[in-house]
């Protein structure tokens, strides 16, 4: 049996081989230009890379508060029997809030008013009292008085008739004996009278003390009744109000509080990251929608909230005519002030503290994709960490849709 053999034919291979480069240079070429395409130039924007030196801000935001509070609380036991003002109403110092009623209260008040009549009245009969004994003590140093000029009298005739010698020896030393017995005695009735004036004058004292106790009690109860007219105690405005037509407090419950409308401070919510970097007294510059206004920090809390730290800071400045309590705000707050840095102003696209590519215009007028690491933004400006040297220009006009070529051509 005769197999047939089948040759062999060259021409295919080199075929199929010639067929594969072409395509694969065409694909070359495709890809070739696609790597360098042209640009009209004026359809771009560009901005010059800036070097300097650069106060660093970072972004917070917050409202404004009350500088001055004041919590309103009851300051006894009452209901409460009428409510005048209403939370955001203007109040000043003397504005009554709120009445509260405590008929006991007024009946104490009565009571202590009564005894302290009482003591006053027991004291003037008391000093009349004493201004009687006083005058008993008087009357006694009177009479001993009496004696010794009667005593005297006798001496003296005794002593008359002792130089005439009508009279003895005996009878001259009693009439001196009597004398000095009397002295002795008006003696120690002046010192009597002397030691019951000071006890008198203690007694005295005692029931001063008394009253002067009544009375601070009276003053007390009498300012508790008076502070049952609930007021602001100070200028601003009604803030809260914790309470209910007819509800009964206890004393010391919270009833209202009470906040300054033109002495505010800021509140603000700054970045973790940044907390740490703020010093007191950092400036800070408020934006309020109506106007920028001055301040500085002085406070920072050291409790981390939801990504963020609390602060408060002073206002240096006139408030702006929209500034009140619970303003949203925002801020910037200095953080630092950095030398030779390098950055470019702020355009939508460009996000701080990323990576992005962007095209660099170089020499030869032609648009390079570089990779560029972005910092802080502070006030409109973007910190350049790495990938831009100073001078240069970059493309700020969007380019996302040549983001797949590395090259563009400039044309005009």
């Amino acid at each position: 049996m005769k197999i047939a053999l089948t040759k062999k034919q060259p021409w295919k291979k080199w075929t199929a081989i010639t067929t594969f480069t072409l395509l694969m240079a065409y694909a070359g070429y495709s890809v070739s230009g696609k790597a360098i395409k042209s640009v009209d130039l004026n359809q771009l924007s560009f901005q010059t890379v800036a070097r300097g030196d650069l106060d660093i801000y970072t972004n917070a935001y917050g409202e404004f508060s009350s500088a001055k509070e004041r919590l309103l609380t009851a300051p006894a036991l009452g209901k409460v029997s009428e409510i005048l003002v209403r939370p955001g109403t203007k109040v000043t110092p003397e504005t009554v809030i709120l009445h509260l009623a405590n008929p006991r209260l007024v009946q104490e008040v009565n009571a202590a008013n009564g005894q302290l009549a009482q003591q006053l009245a027991q004291r003037e009969a008391f000093k009349y009292e004493q201004q009687s004994e006083r005058l008993n003590y008087q009357g006694r140093i009177a009479d001993i008085e009496a004696e010794i000029e009667k005593a005297q009298l006798e001496l003296s005739v005794n002593e008359n008739l002792m130089d005439l010698g009508v009279s003895s020896k005996i009878e001259l030393q009693r009439a001196k004996l009597a004398v000095k017995q009397q002295s002795r005695r008006l003696g120690f009735e002046k010192k009597k009278y002397k030691q019951f004036i000071e006890m008198q004058g203690h007694q005295l004292t005692q029931r001063d003390i008394t009253i002067t106790q009544q009375q601070a009690q009276v003053n007390l109860l009498e300012q508790q009744l008076d502070d049952m007219k609930v007021k602001a105690g100070i200028n601003g405005s009604l803030q809260t109000l914790e309470i209910e037509l007819g509800q009964s407090v206890q004393l010391g419950q919270s009833l209202a509080k009470v906040g300054s409308d033109k002495e505010l401070i800021a509140r603000l919510r700054l970045p973790q990251n940044q907390a740490d970097q703020i010093d007191i007294n950092a400036p800070v510059l408020i934006d309020t929608q109506k106007g920028v206004i001055k301040g500085h920090i002085t406070r920072i809390e050291s409790v981390v909230s939801n990504g963020s730290v609390l602060a408060e800071a002073v206002i240096d400045e006139a408030l702006t005519s929209n500034a009140r309590p619970a303003l949203s705000i925002s801020a910037q707050v200095f953080v630092k002030h950095q030398q030779a840095t390098t950055y470019i102003k702020q355009v939508p696209g460009f996000r701080p503290r990323s990576k992005q590519s962007l095209f660099v215009r170089d020499q030869f007028n032609t648009l390079i994709q570089r990779d560029v690491t972005f910092g802080e933004l502070s006030q409109n400006k973007l910190v350049v960490t790495s990938g831009l040297e100073p001078n240069e220009e970059i493309v700020s006009s969007d380019t996302q849709q040549y983001s797949q070529y590395h090259k563009l051509n400039l044309t005009e």
